[in-house]
């Protein structure tokens, strides 16, 4: 029993690892897709293009994000606001949102 319950915890932690990862490619797409809006003005159409493709959709799913048409005009929404993950996930543009939204 013991076995079992110790394998059950190591495949539990193994898929957690395995979601962060495909998370990791979401964001870095993400990013990618900001890159290009700024350089070429194409980023929401190409992050759609990319989570509607066979590939994106499974990057997704492996990431634990439900591919679906409400996911895909959200990543459009966040490329057009053009803040990068990195500081989209901070504390302090957090804090900063928070603060508007009180004022």
């Amino acid at each position: 029993m013991a076995d079992f319950v110790d394998g059950t915890a190591f495949n539990h932690e193994q898929g957690q690892r395995s979601r962060k990862l495909f998370a990791a490619v979401v964001l870095a797409a993400l990013d990618d897709a900001i890159a290009d809006d700024k350089k070429y003005g194409n980023g929401p159409e190409q992050i759609a293009r990319w989570a509607r493709s066979r590939d994106g959709r499974e990057v997704l799913s492996c990431a634990g994000i439900d591919p679906n048409e409400r996911v895909v005009k959200g990543l459009m929404g966040f490329v057009a606001n053009g803040v990068r993950t990195s500081v989209a996930l901070s504390r302090e543009e957090s804090e900063r949102r928070n603060q508007a939204e009180a004022a």
